[in-house]
């Protein structure tokens, strides 16, 4: 069993099914509004967690994210590293699923954009014994590029999904390994990047020389599928398993995903 640091979010989501998402100016039916976990730190901490890591997430959650920490902490993930916010609701996701699963998200930072790389060096210790630190965006990036420089100077392998999408600092691409983009993103990269596994949806997934193909199941909400990849991969990598083995379970992990409602399985 490997050791999964996670410094990231933590989202409330509040999803609505549509027949087709709507274009600009338009106006669609949405049926039914869950309110789920979400966030894309928690989502990878939790799919780090199911698969057999021990898991320590650090970030932010408002006042009204009592019970979702619980849920967390009920399911595995250490959830000490995760600061209460009392003036800031915590950050929420609008998400929009349609008939064929696909959806469209709209994030509001909340208490996630006040995770200070003050605190975040306050982990310091946990960072460096981890196996993996795994990292997001969804995060200020003064807060992603501490955690990074704690892994750097310890020796520990950091693994970096930039979602919300935007082209990594030259310090973040420099140490990422692997750097987990999709296909669309992996296009807009700069050369020269080492280390690059793309998801590459039902056709699986990519990882320089290595393939991995998706296994059949069913498309319910694709939600935190590619959150699922990234916990699974760094789960494995912590636990030592080869780099084709890793990126076998992380596809499998993912396609898991797709079969339930919201990113990670259960309800707040």
């Amino acid at each position: 069993m490997g050791t999964v640091c996670v410094v990231g979010s933590l989202n409330i989501d509040l999803v609505t099914t549509v027949e087709a998402h709507p274009r600009p100016g338009e106006t669609v039916r949405g049926t039914g509004l869950d309110r789920l976990p979400g966030g894309k730190g928690a989502n990878q901490a939790l799919a780090a967690a199911r698969a057999g890591a021990r898991t320590l997430l650090c970030g932010r959650i408002g006042a009204d994210g009592t019970a979702y920490r619980d849920g967390l902490a009920d399911r595995g993930v250490d959830c000490s590293g995760v600061y209460t916010v009392a003036d800031t609701p915590s950050g929420h996701a609008l998400i929009a699923v349609d008939g064929h699963g696909e959806n469209t998200i709209i994030v509001i930072p909340g208490a996630n954009a006040m995770l200070t790389a003050t605190e975040v060096a306050d982990h310091a210790d946990a960072i460096s014994s981890a196996d993996v630190l795994l990292l997001q965006l969804e995060i200020p990036m003064p807060a992603v590029l501490r955690a990074a420089e704690v892994a750097r100077q310890a020796g520990v392998r950091v693994l970096l999904n930039p979602s919300p999408w935007s082209v990594p600092p030259a310090e973040l691409l420099a140490v990422a390994d692997p750097l987990v983009v999709n296909q669309h993103e992996a296009e807009q990269l700069p050369s020269g990047v080492a280390s690059v596994c793309v998801t590459l949806g039902d056709q699986g997934a990519r990882w320089g020389e290595l393939t991995a193909d998706a296994p059949q199941g069913d498309v319910i909400d694709t939600t935190g599928a590619g959150d699922s990849f990234a916990g699974a991969l760094a789960a494995a990598l912590a636990a030592g398993e080869t780099d084709a083995e890793a990126l076998r379970r992380a596809v499998a992990a993912g396609t898991e995903a797709c079969g339930w409602v919201g990113a990670q399985g259960w309800r707040l």
